[in-house]
């Protein structure tokens, strides 16, 4: 028996069999700034719904590992009201504490496979830290070992991310390109890093799945998708930027889960918010993704 609660609107699409999308809240309660976190959940849900699905926000909701974060908890968390930020390995103790916890990508792919939900949307997967070797996210670990297909603009650009494709290949992680040959970097279309594949329809991502299944294959889909051209941002100018910020990160002495809300805070700053701008554009655009490939999911043969 699964111990993912879903909410009556989330219960009701998987009883009728209708798509249904997950989505991630630490981007909301730790990622974005207040009250753009407000303005991504919006985007997102709408995104996924003119896609022909349901939004199902990840969250633990007062030690509950819940899909379809709604009403005065998704107010507690866009306020950031006491709420924890909660990776795959923390999820037990929230639960046994009956704390609130904003999932990462690693603890939403958890919920999202406990509750029978084939696909994720995030807006970038974690990776390989820049000069350091052994700081790796648990996202990629996750992906490895976790049957759903995840939407995303590629891996954060405060990342190292020749050693993250390299990671996801090492783990066996099968990784196409949405509409590119390219892995793109988060707030860059452009990285000159080629992706295994390439796709062009939400058609043969459902098939890829299936196939991955057919084999028994543990792990899932990471589809990467560049920004919308009108938000995405120069290579040089955010390289140059991200280089910035871990210079200040390392003299302030700022390490582990506190790095990356810093590194992108720095790189907001440096970009005069565009970085935030293009932050929610993708945000938006791998939902509708998302929604998109749920929905040919869902009627597959």
């Amino acid at each position: 028996m699964s111990a993912v609660r879903w909410t009556a609107a989330v219960a009701a699409a998987r009883a009728a069999g209708r798509p249904v999308v997950a989505l991630e809240s630490s981007v909301l309660a730790q990622g974005l700034p207040v009250p753009a976190n407000r303005e991504a959940e919006r985007r997102m849900r709408d995104a996924v719904i003119a896609g022909g699905a349901v939004p199902a926000v990840t969250a633990v909701v007062q030690g509950v590992p819940t899909l379809g974060l709604e009403g005065e908890a998704l107010e507690r968390f866009l306020a950031r009201d006491g709420v924890a930020k909660v990776s795959a390995r923390d999820l037990p103790v929230s639960m046994a504490q009956g704390r609130d916890g904003a999932t990462t990508v690693a603890a939403a792919l958890t919920l999202a496979a406990q509750g029978g939900l084939d696909v994720f949307a995030t807006g970038g997967i974690g990776g390989v830290h820049r000069d350091a070797p052994f700081d790796e996210s648990a996202d990629l670990a996750e992906l490895a070992r976790t049957s759903v297909v995840t939407v995303c603009a590629g891996a954060k650009s405060i990342l190292d991310l020749p050693a993250t494709l390299e990671r996801l290949e090492t783990l066996g992680v099968t990784v196409v390109g949405f509409g590119t040959d390219e892995f793109p970097g988060f707030f860059t279309a452009r990285t000159g890093l080629r992706v295994p594949a390439r796709v062009d329809a939400p058609e043969e991502v459902a098939r890829i799945l299936l196939a991955a299944r057919a084999l028994g294959r543990p792990g899932g889909v990471l589809v990467v998708q560049p920004p919308p051209p009108d938000a995405a941002l120069d290579a040089t100018l955010v390289d140059e930027a991200v280089r910035e910020a871990l210079r200040i990160a390392a003299a302030a002495g700022v390490r582990g889960p506190a790095v990356t809300p810093h590194l992108l805070a720095a790189v907001e700053r440096a970009t005069g918010g565009r970085s935030l701008a293009a932050n929610l554009a993708l945000l938006e655009a791998n939902a509708g993704l998302a929604a998109r490939i749920a929905v040919a999911l869902a009627t597959a043969p």
